[in-house]
């Protein structure tokens, strides 16, 4: 029996975290889902895990944390490709279409650590539907670590590029951008800011905002 504990802040880290306490009777889950309820290392010392997920955590995690437990995060993006903040907005921005589901060893980097599993994600529709493929791919391949154990492989630093986390006044949409960029970008724009991130706008001449929360594109 291992005893995993699930620490996350994100609905869709939550429902992969449920469906492995179900899925797995035999081990020993604590599933932490709110950051006001995550005391630090005080949380993880009383409960002593063998492993510990950090799946759609923002914040840094301490090294004396790193250097005791082994620690998981899930990112998704094409390791090394992506590092960052707002992976998936800004794939879908540049127009990528099939990303990926990276499972990694937390390194003292930023998502720089040693790639256990990597599976496609598709980055069509909005982001609930991503969501929904990135949980089911991150447990998947989570069930299989915990269960058949795993192998590490070392990132190729050299090919690393890096993103920003997005600012809610980002999701701004000027008259610069409907004048500058295609049909497509603008879809890709509104799709990528769907519900539970702030929806793409537009500004009116009175200061107030006009969000859009639906966009369809035909090629």
């Amino acid at each position: 029996m291992k005893k995993i504990l699930c620490i996350t802040y994100r609905s869709w880290a939550t429902d992969i975290y449920n469906a492995l306490s179900r899925d797995l009777p035999n081990h020993e889950f604590k599933i932490i889902n709110n950051k006001s309820d995550f005391t630090g290392i005080e949380d993880i010392t009383e409960f002593d895990p063998d492993l510990i997920l950090w799946y759609g955590w923002s914040w840094i995690v301490p090294d004396v944390i790193l250097n005791k437990y082994t620690s998981l995060c899930l990112h998704p993006s094409p390791l090394p490709k992506y590092r960052g903040g707002s992976p998936i907005q800004n794939q879908i921005i540049d127009g990528v279409k099939t990303s990926a589901v990276t499972i990694f060893k937390m390194g003292k980097g930023l998502d720089d650590g040693d790639i256990i599993s990597q599976l496609p994600l598709s980055l069509e529709g909005n982001i609930k539907d991503i969501f929904e493929r990135m949980s089911y791919l991150g447990f998947s391949s989570t069930f299989d670590i915990i269960t058949k154990g795993y192998l590490l492989k070392e990132q190729d630093h050299k090919q690393a590029t890096n993103c920003k986390r997005r600012k809610p006044s980002d999701s701004e949409i000027t008259i610069d951008e409907i004048k500058n960029n295609t049909a497509e970008y603008l879809h890709n724009k509104i799709r990528m800011l769907t519900d539970p991130y702030p929806n793409a706008y537009i500004k009116c001449k009175d200061g107030s905002k006009l969000y859009l929360t639906k966009s369809h594109y035909n090629d």
